[in-house]
């Protein structure tokens, strides 16, 4: 198997689930014995604390992976709960934008940093922030493809077209590897009918880029990261946990990679047999 799908999670538009669906999309393919490794990006560090780990108290982060003074192998850290690993956010990161200008090969700074644990992964999912800063265009130029989280409103579509164009400039000038996996409906409510028919716009114009998996709205999915938990581990049983198992299995069928047993062949239901709390 030649190394991990490197996966950012983006958005330009702020609200729209990408730590969710980064936390849950990690938590669900861990659940199906893939090996996977949460990169948050994002000095708010929502990703690290969703996975349970507290990002004050991490003893390297991803801003020292950055600016080179550690290896990745050196700090990243197991989600106590939900079977992944996690290279962890603070506020600090917010200061290596200013301090990145200065340094060669700035925008792949993360993509030769991960070369290091390549052969440790079959994914790694990057939580980007909600703009396109130097943060931002060093998950995209580390990545094979975007996962855009959305909801289905009118503005959406308007901030998808100039995700699109972001990722057209960046596929022409920095990363030829760069494209749309695909579109995850998420928040969903099919009673509203604006929702409806933003969602069958999408599916027209991009056909299979849409993913077949809707996220629905639901409140199990909000109040898992006060628990330091993904959904998906915090209550197995929500429709939400349950449409983003069905997200990671669609993605592994995509790719073509095999589910694997746990350990000694038993099923792999590390990040999905905690009860909620």
């Amino acid at each position: 198997m030649s190394g991990p799908r490197i996966f950012c999670i983006a958005n330009q538009k702020g609200g729209v689930g990408k730590t969710t669906t980064t936390v849950n999309l990690a938590a669900g393919l861990a659940a199906v014995g893939q090996r996977v490794l949460v990169v948050d990006l994002d000095p708010q560090g929502n990703a690290t604390t969703g996975s349970g780990l507290a990002k004050r108290e991490l003893p390297a982060s991803v801003y020292d992976v950055l600016l080179g003074t550690h290896g990745i192998a050196a700090a990243r850290q197991r989600s106590p709960h939900a079977g992944y690993d996690v290279l962890g956010a603070n506020r600090e990161l917010a200061g290596a934008e200013v301090e990145l200008v200065e340094i060669d090969r700035r925008e792949r700074r993360l993509r030769d940093a991960l070369r290091e644990v390549a052969p440790d992964y079959d994914f790694v999912l990057v939580d980007c922030p909600p703009s396109l800063s130097l943060l931002t265009l060093n998950g995209l130029c580390a990545a094979h493809g975007v996962i855009v989280p959305m909801q289905c409103e009118y503005f959406a579509l308007e901030g998808l077209s100039d995700l699109v164009n972001t990722i057209r400039q960046v596929h022409a000038n920095l990363n030829r590897d760069l494209e749309i996996i695909g579109l995850l409906r998420v928040m969903f409510d099919p009673r509203i009918t604006l929702q409806q028919q933003v969602s069958e716009q999408l599916q027209a114009h991009f056909g299979d880029k849409v993913f077949a998996t809707v996220i629905p709205r639901n409140v199990r999915l909000a109040e898992a990261p006060s628990y330091g938990q993904p959904g998906v581990v915090f209550d197995p049983a929500s429709k939400g946990a349950q449409a983003y198992v069905a997200f990671a299995a669609e993605m592994v069928r995509r790719l073509g990679r095999p589910a694997a047993a746990g350990p000694e062949g038993a099923p792999p239901a590390r990040a999905g047999n905690t009860a909620a709390a």
